[in-house]
């Protein structure tokens, strides 16, 4: 296929519902805006806009402390250093996104990320200090230098969870801004122009606002988070079942990049079939100098890659799975003995005290380890202030593909993409606000075939994606897998509605999709390896791979090229 044909719309026979099966809305509220997750991106976005929007709408899936943020281990990268740059950083992220990260982006993020980190420290995030009372600095894998601040020794998304929500909760009083929990989006509500003007969502058990309710607004952001839960073993907590996705999916927002998932190369292994979240080895412990061994003691990272053991994410994680298929063995050991018990405790305690629960001390024993999903670098469109193909919707953070990352993400980027860019998109919309460009509108009532699929079949998703669409995957095995979703799409009205229902409904639109992208891009880059096109094909598929479902369901793919990049 040529570059000319793949950059206009190619149509596909999948074919995905305009929303999902739910009861009529029984309650309204309303709002300026409406913010939707409460990590970093989510916790950012409310708090910007409050200062200077008369009311926000911020709605949560459990409880606000609950989302991927809170298990973020290692850090949050930021040239800080005085030896350190921007433009270092740049590169960094550059030659770990494989050739296809948006320059602008990527610019935007370094050059902003030193001050939004200190404004963190302002808000009472409390990060680890050195003697002289200056951050304390480490390094990850993919980074030339020391750059990554850390609370907690390995505690950081959790410290700056906490900070964030603690100045929410100090304006939690304030009539200018609404917080409810427990609430799941269904769907995106949208005018007679396609305009996102709110959600649908459905709220368990909270007083007089309970079960689905309609919350209408001048523009919506999502900061949702990933889909790690499409898979079987994952790091990411039980909420991250890609709800934003694919919400923004069925309304008709452009998406991008979803094939590029990341896998994290040091997941402690708890044995054959072991499922859902698993017990994360942060890429920090490889920083402080802990090492890949195989069964034989062989540091097999030597040799593969000029940064060895902090080569990026994805060349690790490829490594590891090379040498287990070597050595037929389904985990490689990490070794941190030599760093001592005192060190280990101090720095990683969060890690030790898990380590040890599960039966392993890190002080005295080789951990096994073995890649699993961690991160999804592809997501909803976004430009550079965060707005998506779709008028009035936003989305920053895991959802969002801003093209920060490219094909795969550089370690610790994430908690800083979503700092800066919901940072730009408070910015954005409070702009827009006051110039009318946002003005209100009204919902019509949603048409369109609706879905849903019985939470029962939530494993057999997760074990189509794992098996046919995980780290490491072909033409054959991405057939079987899109085979196995549509088998199961066919029985989409078995159920009762309900949260589980809905979540498993989006973990099979945003995986039918996902295996589409895989299937069409024949290459190996970044996130994206394929044991049928085992090397990178800069002449043909140097850049993003675009999806949107059409009015009529049918979904279409195109090309967007990105120039060549210096990656030396």
């Amino acid at each position: 296929m040529s570059d000319a044909s793949r950059e206009r719309p190619q149509r596909h026979d999948l074919r995905l519902p305009a929303r999902l099966v739910a009861p009529a809305p029984g309650w309204t509220v309303a709002a300026d805006v409406i913010v939707v997750g409460s990590g970093i991106a989510g916790l950012t976005a409310a708090l910007r806009l409050r200062q200077r929007v008369d009311r926000v709408l911020l709605v949560t899936k459990t409880v606000l402390s609950a989302g991927s943020t809170l298990w973020a281990q290692g850090g949050i990268a930021a040239a800080l250093a005085p030896e350190d740059t921007p433009e270092e950083h740049l590169q960094d992220t550059l030659v770990a996104g494989v050739g296809i990260c948006d320059v602008d982006a990527v610019t935007a993020l370094v050059n902003e990320g030193p001050r939004r980190v200190r404004e963190l420290v302002g808000l009472g995030a409390e990060f680890d200090l050195d003697a002289e009372g200056a951050l304390k600095l480490t390094r990850e894998g993919g980074h030339g230098r020391d750059r990554i601040a850390h609370a907690g020794g390995d505690a950081t998304g959790r410290e700056i969870s906490r900070a964030l929500i603690a100045a929410l909760e100090a304006v939690r009083e304030d009539p200018g801004i609404e917080v409810i929990e427990h609430a799941l989006v269904v769907d995106l509500l949208q005018d007679a122009d396609q305009r996102v003007c709110g959600v649908t969502l459905h709220v368990i058990g909270e007083g007089q606002i309970d079960g689905v309710g309609a919350a209408h607004a001048r523009a919506v952001v999502l900061a949702t988070g990933g889909l790690g839960q499409v898979y079987s073993s994952t790091t990411n907590p039980s909420v991250a079942t890609g709800d934003g996705m694919a919400a923004a999916l069925r309304a008709g927002a452009l998406m991008a990049d979803l094939e590029f998932v990341q896998f994290h190369p040091t997941v402690l292994w708890l044995g054959e079939g072991s499922t859902g979240q698993q017990p994360l080895i942060s890429e920090a412990v490889r920083g402080e100098g802990a090492f890949l061994v195989d069964r034989d003691g062989v540091r097999f990272m030597e040799g593969r890659h000029p940064m060895a053991d902090l080569a990026p994410r994805d060349v690790v994680a490829r490594a590891i799975v090379d040498r287990m298929r070597d050595t037929g063995e389904d985990h490689v050991y990490l070794d941190a003995r030599h760093l001592g018990r005192e060190f280990l405790e101090q720095r990683f305690p969060s890690i030790v005290a898990r380590c040890r629960e599960l039966g392993f001390d890190p002080a005295t024993d080789l951990l096994p380890v073995a890649p699993a999903q961690h991160y999804a670098s592809g997501g909803v469109r976004t430009d550079l202030d965060g707005r998506a193909s779709l008028p009035g919707l936003y989305a920053c953070g895991e959802v969002a593909c801003s093209g920060v990352h490219g094909a795969n993400r550089l370690a610790s980027n994430s908690l800083l993409e979503g700092l800066v860019f919901a940072n730009r998109i408070a910015d954005d919309i409070t702009a827009r606000l006051a110039s009318g460009e946002l003005p209100q509108t009204t919902p019509v009532e949603p048409s369109g075939p609706a879905a849903l699929l019985d939470p029962s079949q939530r494993v057999a998703v997760q074990h189509a994606m794992t098996v046919g669409a995980g780290a490491v995957r072909s033409a054959a095995s991405l057939a079987s897998t899109a085979r196995r979703l549509a088998e199961l799409a066919l029985s989409t009205t078995a159920t009762v509605p309900g949260p589980g229902a809905w979540e498993t409904t989006n973990l099979l639109h945003v995986g039918q999709l996902l295996t589409l992208t895989a299937a069409l891009r024949e290459e190996t880059r970044g996130g994206h390896v394929r044991s049928d096109f085992p090397e990178r094909d800069g002449e043909h598929w140097r850049g993003h791979s675009c999806a949107e479902r059409r009015p009529d369901g049918s979904v279409t793919t195109s090309f967007q090229p990105v120039p060549p990049q210096d990656l030396t």
